[in-house]
């Protein structure tokens, strides 16, 4: 019999889902008290080499209200060709295509293993990827031209057949004309002025009628009707090299004192609307490239008096900022227009200043756009990011999907509450629809325009069974994902996920509940919640939400006598929680002390799409000791763990720091790695970096690598980081050998659980 564990590893494997609960409470009434609401982290894409190509629609039920697809879990009379809907019972006779099945020749799509398939539309136009570049012309000279050339990099990475657009912008914005030899010609707008979609295309002569897929032969590959402003690159790569090489700043002076004018939002509102009339649902991406915030026209989210900082978390709490919640409404407005025909936005800012992320995001967040931020395009963090935007797959595609679609089919005891990830509402209201939203809710259809196989998203589901109705001893519950989507080849494409899972009886079989619980799913759900909720609520409403959690799930799942905090047990499914819980806390996704807005929505918008491994190390980071006397080895994430003859790796996914302990980096400084009888020190210091390079080479977006020793400036990314169990107020552990203590007032862990234990068991909480 295999342990939870290994079932919980084998679906994630298999169909990319890790839920709350694996065994699910059989009522309404006892889903309440679980605290922890039934959800799961679904990753639609992730990648699954071992799937065969099914070339061919699945068999949906014929049901109008259910259109479930055939699944392993359907019951199938052979004989008679009927297959039975496990999701409203409804008797479908098969197609006449599998009129030669049998127990022995089933379809890929009944076999056990294939609870997740992907299916390839073979009767669907095929269309190529669309990329519209918008680059900011006012920036420092040696930043352009690090920009334009890992712009003139990317073309040779991009398909032919892709279609691709240039638009620049200054005080002005202009859209580049990429079909004409000899000359550039470009279409000029005024900055301050926004721009309908209607009037886009009539200034630039171009419309709907001009953007339909041509009509081609069986076996050709159709080549869309390209229009002067995008051009497929195997035409236009001579043409947009020079174009891009030719680029100079912005010409319009600046005084002193003033920032530099800036039309980024009028830039983004033209090229979605040049999407918007020539190819409306086709995939695309604008990739904005952004190197300081905007100072004029719609969008605005700064003057353009140096003297006039930019808002700071404390600007919004005092609700000083002038342009902030107009620029939001603009960009939700771009966000919208962009979503609603499948165009993704990327934004890549960098600049030592904040350039306006903040009120960017939902254009971003909604679209499925990718949110780089950096201090300079002349930097390996931004040229190597931008290099892993066009990464591809075993096959050569890139690892890219475009104009997405999610639908969720639930059994009748189930409804979906919501979805917090980077999607829209397509407000399809069914009968699997709860009237309790969580996230992005009242509907059972969301629109993911940009996905990739990283992408997660949460589903929250609300169990409607009455307590009064029992399920029969060995029931189950499903749940079915349909993934429609553009493959980056230009194929429609669908993934199918089916999972089962049993119901059991809170009351009589609460063991069995809490043994299929997973803590690790748990906490990243609970803190997809907990950040979705700060973006509305004060930070500190946020944080007792937090506690009130996690002390009743403690109540209810721990084992204790009344007021005696030492009989107080967690079993092994749930012992973590409360630490990754403390780690939440305290990280920069709920305390904005010390980060811009900026930051903050750049961390939040990282832990939204991120799969479940990569968001636990972001919620608690992961720490390796490396020293002579052993292997390396994972360590707490203490300050006990910071001792003299150590080397520590510590991952927080956004940062990669090495930090040599006070005799390594001593010994370092005299150079006893450079002597042949010291060997062994040599290879001691190149391991964590040889690890750190692992982690650089293949994380999007690339971390920041910092190293760093004991009492060194940059030790405060590692400090701020671990449990500050020996700090100066412990006054006795000063001089101690283990660990080094930490100038700080945060609690501790221990003190944090000791807490814990006291209200669990007390009567009053």
């Amino acid at each position: 019999m295999e342990t939870y564990q290994q079932f919980i590893e084998d679906n994630e494997n298999r169909d990319g889902v890790r839920f709350s609960w694996n065994v699910w409470p059989s009522s309404r009434l006892e889903a309440t008290r679980m605290v922890v609401p039934v959800g799961c982290i679904l990753t639609p894409l992730r990648e699954r080499p071992d799937l065969p190509p099914i070339q061919y629609e699945p068999v949906l039920c014929g049901r109008t209200t259910c259109r479930a697809a055939l699944n392993p879990y359907c019951q199938v009379d052979f004989r008679a060709k009927i297959w039975c809907c496990n999701f409203c019972l409804q008797r479908n006779p098969f197609p006449p295509q599998y009129r030669a099945i049998s127990d022995q020749h089933m379809p890929a799509e009944l076999i056990p293993q294939f609870t997740t398939i992907e299916y390839t539309h073979t009767r669907a136009t095929t269309m190529p990827p669309i990329f519209l570049i918008v680059l900011d012309t006012c920036m420092e000279e040696e930043d352009l031209q690090a920009l334009k050339e890992s712009l003139q990099m990317s073309l040779s990475l991009l398909p032919p057949n892709a279609l691709i657009g240039l638009i620049t912008f200054g005080k002005m914005v202009q859209v580049h004309e990429l079909g004409c030899e000899g000359c550039s010609k470009s279409y000029v707008f005024r900055g301050t002025k926004d721009l309908t979609a209607k009037q886009i295309q009539d200034m630039l002569g171009i419309g709907k009628a001009h953007g339909q897929p041509s009509q081609m032969g069986p076996g050709q590959v159709p080549v869309p009707p390209a229009n002067r402003f995008l051009q497929p690159v195997h035409k236009c790569d001579m043409s947009l090299t020079d174009l891009l090489g030719e680029l100079q700043r912005d010409p319009w002076p600046v005084g002193v004192g003033k920032r530099p004018l800036r039309s980024a939002g009028v830039a983004l509102s033209i090229a979605v609307g040049l999407l918007e009339c020539t190819y409306p649902n086709t995939g695309a991406r604008v990739m904005l490239f952004l190197g300081g915030p905007a100072t004029q026209g719609p969008g605005m989210v700064v003057g353009h008096e140096l003297k006039n900082p930019i808002r700071s978390h404390h600007d919004i709490d005092k609700d000083n900022c002038k342009h902030m919640k107009k620029a939001i409404k603009f960009y939700e407005g771009i966000a919208k227009r962009a979503s609603t025909n499948g165009h993704i936005i990327d934004v890549f800012a960098c600049a030592l200043d904040q350039t306006g992320l903040h009120e960017m995001k939902s254009s971003i967040n909604n679209t499925g756009g990718h949110m780089v931020m950096g201090d300079s395009f002349n930097t390996s963090l931004f040229k190597q990011t931008f290099q892993r935007v066009f990464a591809k797959d075993v096959n050569g595609e890139f690892k890219m999907a475009f104009s997405g679609k999610l639908e969720i089919k639930t059994s009748r005891e189930l409804k979906v509450s919501g979805c917090i990830g980077p999607c829209v509402s397509l407000n399809i209201k069914t009968n699997c629809v709860s009237d309790t939203e969580i996230g992005i809710g009242g509907t059972s259809e969301w629109k993911m325009c940009g996905m990739y196989p990283n992408t997660s998203h949460a589903l929250f589901f609300e169990i409607v069974n009455q307590h009064v109705a029992p399920i029969p001893q060995g029931g189950r519950g499903y749940i079915q994902f349909l993934t429609h989507y553009q493959h980056s080849s230009g194929t429609k494409r669908t993934r199918v996920t089916t999972i089962a899972r049993n119901w059991a009886d809170a009351v009589t079989n609460i063991q069995s509940i809490s043994a299929g619980f997973d803590q690790e799913a748990a906490a990243v759900l609970m803190a997809r919640i907990a950040m979705n909720r700060a973006e509305s609520d004060e930070g500190p409403d946020v944080l007792r939400w937090i506690d009130r959690t996690l002390i009743r799930l403690c109540q209810k799942f721990g084992e204790y006598h009344k007021d005696d905090t030492n009989s107080f047990r967690l079993s092994e499914s749930f012992s973590l929680y409360p630490q990754f819980m403390f780690h939440m806390r305290r990280s920069q996704f709920l305390q904005v002390f010390n980060n811009s807005p900026d930051e903050t929505s750049y961390y939040r918008h990282c832990l939204l799409v991120e799969d479940l491994t990569q968001s636990l190390i972001m919620i608690q980071p992961i720490l390796y000791a490396y020293s002579l006397s052993g292997p390396p080895e994972p360590v707490l994430l203490d300050t006990s763990s910071i001792l003299p003859d150590r080397i520590l790796l510590l991952d927080s996914f956004f940062h990669i720091l090495i930090f040599h302990g006070e005799t390594i980096a001593q010994w370092r400084a005299q150079g006893f790695q450079g002597l042949p009888e010291y060997d062994n020190f040599r290879q001691l210091l190149e391991a964590p970096v040889d690890d750190a390079q692992e982690i650089l080479q293949t994380r999007f977006p690339m971390p920041r690598y910092i190293d760093t020793e004991q009492w060194g400036s940059q030790a405060r990314f590692l400090l701020a980081k671990v449990n500050p169990s020996q700090t100066h107020n412990n006054l006795y552990s000063w001089g101690s050998d283990n660990g080094a203590p930490v100038l700080t007032d945060d609690v501790s862990l221990q003190v944090f659980m000791d807490h814990l234990k006291k209200l669990v068991v007390s009567n009053q909480s």
